[in-house]
């Protein structure tokens, strides 16, 4: 009896016996064990986890991605175990759980040193796509698939391809990759090295990638540079399409260099010799010109005298006489017109025109057609407080002053005759052409009344009289005589 009792376990050494069978390994639910193949059938891998049970797992999840050959009899293997035994007495563990309890493991190291990882798109989802990185499943926005939108993404399926993590979270199973930062990392270290190589000045031949309306993209060898539609030609250039189409290859200078942002500006007028040299000489201030209007502002209209050079015709110089016109009602873009330069400072590459210095001054005209003390009819346009506007020949006016429509009656009273439309005739009295003004009288054409009475006296004259009596002194005189009387 005490022999028996002596080999009686403890609860100790039960511990210690199971120690030793479990081999001090860790076989808590949830996490991934080791596992010993002990048999293969058709549909399924038994592993032995050495909990003196065995579990089972399907074939399949030893055939996906980043699996190597199928396992043997006596390969050990690693598998997730979820329960250490069900029902059935069977321990349930699961290869493709593993795999992704160690992908994520690995990513979030990947993730935190900021590193690229390989996966491979295998699915479409809505959105975007499905990312295998290696056991565990990502999800690839459709936006961050390239650096410019893909129609067709079917080279890409199923190909090892670099992936930057963009965001983790472990509890929720979510990963967010990007294939874009990839090719944008590089592409700025290909750009980097390749402005190294460029200096300001030299000329080089590229593509036209894109036209835009402020200018054209041209694909220099894997660089960008940006062609601005101003340095496209020294002409004016109203949009890229009417110099350059897309896929054409071209020469350019390269202008300048931002080492900073890396944008490259380029030019292709700057080729060419510059149409403004010896423009001072060339267009000297009161020589005429034909030139082809190019454009229309508010403020006047640009003449073109030649390819590339242009000079402004402010609104002030087109017309003589339609001084509140808009330029648009007195020229038209393209059409062709003489003009004289006023000035030119070829060194600001800025020409003053005018129009109408090439046209004849109608008030000088109208002063040897019509010269003071001729007679002119035309139509009433206007009546001011201060008197008529009679409009004459070339669209100019003359004024009838208050004072020169009648010798007698008061200026209120004689302008009162007239209104607008009225024909009527009036004399020259006086043209000044420097400040436009043309003076008429209407009174004038029927004479003084003080010449008509034939005293010898006339409107204007100065003549010596004599005081007989002083306003005062005939008041009292008149007073005087009503007292005596």
């Amino acid at each position: 009896m005490t022999d028996v009792q002596s080999f009686t376990p403890s609860r100790d050494d039960f511990a210690a016996l199971l120690e030793e069978t479990l081999g001090g390994r860790d076989f808590a639910e949830g996490s991934v064990v080791p596992g010993k193949v002990v048999g293969i059938d058709r549909d399924f891998v038994i592993v032995d986890v050495g909990l003196k049970t065995e579990g089972r797992i399907s074939t399949k999840e030893f055939t996906g991605p980043g699996e190597g050959e199928a396992p043997k009899v006596g390969d050990t293997v690693e598998v997730f175990l979820e329960r250490v035994e069900n029902a059935l007495g069977e321990a349930v563990i699961s290869r493709e759980k593993a795999k992704r309890e160690e992908a994520w493991t690995r990513l979030e190291v990947v993730f935190a040193d900021n590193q690229p990882v390989n996966g491979t798109i295998v699915g479409r989802v809505k959105g975007g796509f499905t990312v295998d990185l290696g056991g565990a499943s990502a999800f690839l926005p459709g936006s961050q698939v390239d650096i410019r939108p893909v129609r067709d993404v079917g080279p890409l399926m199923g190909k090892e391809q670099p992936f930057a993590i963009l965001k983790m979270d472990r509890p929720r199973g979510n990963i967010v990759v990007s294939r874009r930062a990839i090719l944008e990392e590089a592409r700025a270290e290909q750009r980097t090295e390749l402005v190294s190589q460029l200096q300001e000045g030299e000329v080089r031949e590229g593509v036209v990638k894109n036209i835009t309306d402020y200018g054209a993209f041209v694909d220099l060898g894997g660089i960008d540079g940006l062609l601005h539609v101003t340095d496209m030609s020294w002409k004016r250039v109203n949009h890229p399409s009417q110099v350059l189409a897309v896929g054409d290859t071209v020469k350019v200078q390269i202008v300048k260099i931002n080492p900073d942002t890396q944008r490259i500006s380029l030019g292709m007028k700057q080729l060419q010799s510059d149409p403004w040299d010896g423009v001072d000489e060339k267009y000297a201030a009161g020589t005429r010109h034909t030139g082809r209007v190019t454009n229309i502002t508010d403020y006047g209209a640009f003449v073109e005298l030649e390819a590339g050079v242009e000079g402004l015709v402010h609104v002030s110089e087109m017309s003589w006489t339609k001084k509140n016109a808009h330029p648009g009602k007195i020229v038209s873009t393209s059409q062709e017109v003489e003009v004289v330069v006023l000035d030119v400072d070829g060194s600001k590459r800025r020409i003053s025109l005018g129009l109408k210095q090439a046209q004849d001054n109608p008030w000088e005209t109208f002063t040897d057609r019509h010269p003071v003390g001729s007679v002119v009819e035309g139509e009433v346009k206007n009546i001011t407080e201060f008197g008529l506007f009679i409009g004459l020949e070339d669209d100019i006016d003359g004024m009838v002053h208050l004072s020169d429509i009648d010798w007698s009656a008061s200026g209120e009273e004689a302008v009162a005759r007239y209104k607008k439309g009225d024909v009527v005739k009036a004399q020259v009295l006086d043209v000044d052409a420097e400040k436009e003004r043309i003076s008429l009288g209407i009174k004038q054409l029927g004479g003084d009344p003080m010449e008509a009475a034939g005293d010898g006296l006339r409107r204007g004259q100065t003549v010596t009289v004599e005081v007989r009596r002083s306003p005062a002194a005939a008041s009292r005189s008149g007073s005087a005589t009503k007292r005596r009387r």
